[in-house]
């Protein structure tokens, strides 16, 4: 239940921390003075939206906590909002999504706005409403989230079948390409060896003359190079006797010598291993012409590239025989989520076809008894052509107030026999749903004399059984209950402010009588003010 209502620096009010009882609570004022302020406030801390425009001093922040208290223990729901508009949210003081803020209220709380009463032309609330007094809510859950995974899976195969009718068309083409590339044997770095190999192949016969020529030259003549090299050597030996400065230039000589023969000796071995095979350079070219004549079809630049658009190709040929094998378990799991949804719808319609009499019977006698004597009241259940993601059902209130027939409760029933049956139904709702705390933001519209008697007397049994706040302009309503709050507009030092305070003895007899005569409070709403509390006292005791 709701406990306290702490809020700071918000519309019209500054400063306001209220505490409340558990049981009815009534709240009144005249209009303008800051009811629907107090319940945008509350709405602001529960995740509703919010923006600058709130703040009542733009300098700063404004601040909304409403504490509850469940199982003992106190939840506070705090919202933060800064000038520059930004928002900050918190669960029992842990940072919170503005969307969890939502979640965890409406397990807390229930506000009912006056423009909720056109929901009660929507068959979705209609439904939740039967679900709810049949104890389905939960099987309606469950069901929605295998419709989801149904959903989903149905997507998925959509998007399988059509990756698989493309493979198909694409396979015969694929292969081709795999083929092409996969018995070429590609080998990464291939290409630049062939065609270091082909230059020398291309070359070899000119550069075994050139190699020849080399050796012809150091034995050309009647001595050979290294012969006339040892004569130069014997000579200048035998001139360094006497002249010793020619010693190392005959060492010079020799060591020339020794090196040419080191030359000579390492060309011919050289030479000796240059094939010239016009057989291999024929299977070189033949083999390079394959490599650019594949890299020109691909469009790509070297090897390694045509390797990994094998690899690719391949890739996707197996892709396409893996979809096939999963196309086989999706259409299984979409085949048993069908099954399982049918299952769940049948029995949702089963539970709702047994509950709906006695919703309807209950909602009969309830409005009967706000002065609809003739009242009819009855639910009908009708089966879709195919489920959808709440069931195969349609439900839909029928409702006749004067034995004309019924019809579609949004077709026939005036403002304030909505008013009726939105409380009955929120009286049941209440009971079968479980809420701690609900709100009443003037359900009574459009009601008056005794029927707004009855009404009262409905909504102070339902505080009996729950934390229930009514924002009225009755006084039959506002005469119930123990707690009645006061909303009030004051003019202040920087304008106008709301406050709320509590009111009791002849303060709540004023305001009572306020309502019962207007501004000109005669002695007679006095006395009937005095009357109607006296009689709520009496039947409390």
């Amino acid at each position: 239940m709701l406990r306290r209502l702490l809020i700071e620096n918000y519309a019209l009010i500054d400063h306001l921390d209220m505490t409340f009882p558990g049981d009815l609570v009534i709240i009144t004022g005249e209009t303008g003075a800051g009811k629907s302020i107090l319940l945008g406030a509350l709405s602001l801390a529960l995740g509703g939206r919010s923006d600058v425009s709130v703040l009542k001093d733009r300098t700063r922040n404004c601040v909304v906590e409403a504490v509850f208290e469940e199982q003992g223990r106190e939840i506070p729901f705090r919202r933060v909002v800064s000038p520059q508009g930004r928002s900050r949210s918190f669960i029992d003081d842990e940072p919170a999504g503005v969307e969890q803020l939502r979640e965890a209220a409406s397990r807390l709380i229930d506000i009912h706005s006056q423009h909720q009463q056109l929901l009660l032309a929507e068959k979705g609330f209609q439904q939740g409403v039967l679900d709810y007094f049949a104890g389905i809510t939960a099987d309606v859950e469950r069901y929605g989230r295998l419709w989801q995974e149904l959903l989903e899976a149905g997507r998925e195969l959509e998007v399988l079948d059509a990756r698989i009718a493309a493979a198909r068309r694409d396979r015969d083409y694929l292969e081709f390409q795999f083929s092409q590339l996969d018995e070429a044997s590609l080998r990464e770095g291939e290409l630049e060896e062939l065609e270091e190999e082909q230059d020398r192949l291309a070359h070899g016969e000119s550069v075994k003359e050139q190699v020849a020529r080399v050796e012809q030259l150091f034995e050309e003549g009647d001595l050979s190079l290294e012969a006339r090299l040892k004569e130069m050597a014997s000579a200048l030996d035998r001139v360094s006797v006497h002249y010793p400065e020619f010693g190392p230039l005959r060492d010079r000589l020799d060591s020339a010598r020794i090196e040419l023969k080191d030359v000579r000796d390492e060309v011919g071995v050289r030479g000796e291993r240059i094939l010239f095979s016009p057989e291999r350079l024929a299977e070189v070219d033949a083999r390079l012409a394959r490599l650019y004549s594949l890299l020109r079809k691909f469009g790509v630049a070297t090897v390694a590239e045509l390797i990994a658009l094998r690899d690719e190709v391949s890739a996707k040929l197996g892709a396409a025989v893996d979809d096939e094998l999963g196309r086989d378990r999706l259409q299984k799991r979409v085949e048993s989520l069908k099954e399982a949804c049918m299952r769940s719808a049948e029995a949702l319609h089963a539970a709702r076809v047994q509950a709906a009499p006695g919703l309807s019977d209950l909602l009969q006698e309830q409005v009967r008894a706000l002065e609809m004597p003739m009242a009819r009241f009855s639910v009908q259940v009708t089966e879709r052509p195919a489920p959808g993601p709440d069931g195969k059902d349609e439900v839909c209130f029928l409702f006749d107030a004067n034995d004309r027939g019924l019809q579609p409760l949004s077709k026939c029933a005036s403002g304030g026999e909505l008013s009726r049956i939105m409380l009955c139904i929120k009286s049941l709702l209440a009971r079968y749903k479980g809420m701690p705390t609900l709100i009443f933001d003037e359900i009574d519209t459009g009601i008056s004399g005794s029927v707004a008697e009855k009404m009262g007397r409905m909504i102070a049994g339902m505080g009996e059984r729950m934390q229930l706040f009514a924002i009225t302009h009755l006084p039959q309503v506002a005469s119930k209950g123990a707690s009645h709050y006061l909303v009030y507009k004051e003019a202040g030092p920087e304008g106008a402010r709301t406050g709320i305070r509590r009111i009791d003895g002849a303060e709540r007899v004023r305001e009572i009588a306020r309502m019962l005569s207007g501004e000109a409070i005669t002695p007679e709403a006095l006395a009937n003010a005095a009357v109607l509390l006296q009689d709520n006292k009496s039947k409390n005791n």
